[in-house]
Order: C-alpha cells, then structure tokens, then sequence
C-alpha cells in the first residue's frame, strides 16, 4: 500500500519595495509581512502537525515564522540551502536592462547561466533532489515548504515531468498555495497552483 506524502508549497511574501525592480535571486533580500488578511488566511488552512521547511533566505524563514504566529504554532523549521532561489552569480542587484547579455539569456533562459551563477535548470536539479530526500524522510506527512517562485516551479518540473524550460512558463505569486503530492514509488498528483487561504480543508493529521 503506497503512502502519500503531501507537499504545501507556499512562495514568501514580497521582497521589500527597495529590492523590487532588481535581480535579486539567492540574495538576502528582507520582505514585507504587512498582507495579514493572506497570511491568516494560509495559516488556517495549512495542516496541523506538519513538517515545516524553509530555503534559508531570511524572506523564506520570516514568512514561515509569520505564518505560523498566526495560529499561534512555533514552528522548528528544516532550513534547506537547496531550496534558495536561483543564484543569478554577477547580476545580482542589477536592472534586466543593465545586463549587455540579457538577450542571450532570455534565447534560452532555462540553460544559459548568468556569470557565475547557475541555471535554472540547475535548480531543478537541486531542488528536486532534495524533494526526493525528504519524500524518504518524511514518508506519509505534511510538508509545508516555504521557499520561492523558481523552487516551487522546479517542484511542479519534477512532479509534472515537463523540461525547465516549461516550468519556466508557471507563473507563481507571492503568498500564494501550491498543493503536490507524492504517491510512491514514482506517482505524483498536482491538486492546486497560485492558491490561496481558505481553498480546502486540510486533511485529518496523520
């Protein structure tokens, strides 16, 4: 009998109004908490008694934590480094239009890596490996994953088995649910994307 492992991918809320506009990737980036109606409304409808895991950006950990306060849950987050964002290497703190090479980049966005960065599908590879670890580890639980817009895209890669470059097109809001579960051996179902507080009921604890 296969055990389901399901996964409550939440992106962080939005970075602050200083970083906007820039390439920020796997930098530190502070967000801003200020939405309580959407934060509430994530922390009712996320599961009790789940495993919580965060990328270790502060903007992925202060939204876990918020989220949490809400319902007055402490929370002892998984902190994954694999789970930051993607690291955009010289270009971080740069406009698009700064960048000489943007359009290369943007011919194939999904490979071409930024000077002394990674590829997004670099982070497919990364992110998913450590999916399939804590699939293992955490067998028939709730995962409440806090991270960002390129991890959850490489969580719906994996699950939906379509290239980076089609990820790629997902397009993924801040504070916003995405639900994925895992059936084993190799079985996925994606319940919901761009979700928000309130969609469903959590499932009975298990």
């Amino acid at each position: 009998m296969s055990v389901t492992t399901r996964w409550w991918w939440i992106r962080h809320a939005p970075v602050d109004k200083n970083s906007k506009g820039h390439i920020y990737g796997c930098t530190d980036v502070p967000c801003d908490l200020s939405d309580e109606k959407s934060i509430r409304a994530l922390a009712e409808t996320l599961p009790d008694n789940a495993v919580w895991v965060t990328s270790s950006l502060s903007r992925a950990r202060d939204t876990g934590r918020a989220i949490a306060e809400m319902v007055q849950t402490t929370i002892e987050p998984i902190v994954e480094p694999d789970l930051n964002e993607q690291d955009f290497g010289n270009w971080h703190g740069l406009k698009w239009d700064q960048i000489e090479d943007a359009r290369k980049y943007w011919r194939d966005p999904a490979n071409q890596k930024p000077p002394g960065g990674e590829s997004f599908a670099d982070v497919v590879e990364r992110a998913s490996q450590v999916v399939r670890r804590l699939n293992t580890e955490w067998e028939g639980r709730n995962i409440v994953a806090v991270a960002h817009a390129g991890i959850v895209r490489a969580a719906l890669s994996q699950a939906l088995g379509i290239a980076p470059e089609r990820a790629l097109a997902i397009k993924v809001n801040t504070l916003s649910l995405t639900r994925v579960d895992h059936i084993p051996p190799d079985g996925w179902k994606v319940s919901g994307m761009n979700l928000h507080g309130g969609w469903i009921r959590p499932p009975a604890p298990c």
